[in-house]
C-alpha cells in the first residue's frame, strides 16, 4: 500500500487526467504514464504502463455509457474491431515487456509528439450515419475492421495507451461512419485494449493495483469537475484542444530528453 504522499499524488494525477478528459474530450489518457513516472514516482516504466492501462480501460467504460444512451455506438462494428484489437494488444504488450524501460519511455515520448501533432489537425464529421455491419456489408467492412483493429491494438498494447486518437480515424476509414459515431464506438475498443494490456502486464506482476484504484478514483472526480467546466467554456473547446495538443508535444519532448539522458548515463 502506498504512503500518504504517494496516494495523494496518484489521486491528484488521476484527477488531472479526468479534468482534461472532461474539458477537451478523448486523448487525455496519454498523460497517465508520464504523470505516474515523473509525478507519482513509479520507478519502473513497465509498471507505469501496466498501471495506466487499468485506468485507461476504466475511464473508457465510464465514458461509454453516455454515448450508448445517445445512440452513438455501432455495436457490431465495435465488437469486431475490439476483438481483433485485443489480440493485437496482447501481442504489443508482450513485445513491450521485453524492451528496456528507458528505451520504451523515449519511444513513448516520440509517440506523444506525433499524437500532439495529429490532435492539432481538425477532423471532419461527415460520413454515413446509417452504416452497419450486416451480411450485405460484411464482405466490404469485415476485412477493414479486422485489419485496422488488430494494427491499432498492437500499438495500444505496446505503449499502454487507449489509442482513441487512432481508433477514431481507423473506424471512419473502415466504415465511413461520422465522427460522432466513431467517437462513441471507439470507447468500446479503448476499454477492451486497455483491459487486454492491463491483463498482460498483471500476469507479469507489472500492475500496482493500489495506485490504479487511486488514479481511477481521482479520474472520476476530475471528470465530473471537467465536464462541468466544459459546459461553461464550451465556446472555447477548439482553443482548449489546441492548448492540450501543445502540452502533449511539450511533455513528449521532455520525456524524450529524459530518456536519452538516462540511456546515455547507462552507456559504458
Amino acid at each position: 500500500m502506498p504512503d500518504l504522499i504517494t496516494s495523494l499524488l496518484a489521486t491528484g494525477s488521476g484527477g488531472i487526467v479526468g479534468l482534461v478528459l472532461g474539458l477537451v474530450g478523448g486523448g487525455s489518457s496519454i498523460l497517465a504514464v508520464p504523470l505516474l513516472v515523473y509525478v507519482v514516482g513509479v520507478a519502473s516504466p513497465h509498471v507505469a504502463i501496466g498501471t495506466s492501462a487499468v485506468a485507461v480501460s476504466a475511464s473508457a467504460l465510464g465514458n461509454l455509457f453516455p454515448h450508448w444512451r445517445a445512440g452513438n455506438v455501432k455495436w457490431r462494428c465495435a465488437a469486431v474491431f475490439a476483438a481483433a484489437g485485443v489480440l493485437g494488444a496482447f501481442a504489443g504488450a508482450a513485445v513491450a515487456k521485453a524492451v528496456d524501460g528507458q528505451k520504451l519511455l523515449a519511444l513513448f515520448g516520440v509517440v506523444m509528439v506525433v499524437i500532439g501533432a495529429v490532435m492539432r489537425r481538425r477532423r471532419e464529421g461527415r460520413g454515413n450515419p446509417d452504416v452497419r455491419l450486416s451480411s450485405e456489408t460484411a464482405r466490404e467492412l469485415l476485412p477493414l475492421l479486422l485489419g485496422i483493429g488488430f494494427t491499432v491494438g498492437v500499438f495500444s498494447g505496446f505503449f499502454g495507451i487507449g489509442g482513441g486518437f487512432l481508433i477514431v480515424p481507423g473506424l471512419m476509414l473502415a466504415t465511413r461512419m461520422p465522427l460522432a459515431f466513431a467517437i462513441g464506438t471507439s470507447l468500446v475498443g479503448v476499454a477492451a485494449f486497455g483491459a487486454a494490456t492491463a491483463a498482460s502486464y498483471a500476469l507479469s506482476g507489472l500492475v500496482d493495483w493500489w495506485l490504479s484504484g487511486l488514479f481511477v478514483l481521482g479520474g472520476l472526480v476530475g471528470g465530473l469537475v471537467g465536464t462541468a467546466l466544459g459546459k461553461v467554456v464550451a465556446s472555447r473547446k477548439q482553443m482548449l484542444g489546441t492548448l492540450f495538443a501543445g502540452l502533449v508535444i511539450v511533455v513528449g519532448l521532455y520525456i524524450i530528453a529524459r530518456g536519452l539522458l538516462a540511456l546515455t548515463a547507462t552507456q559504458p
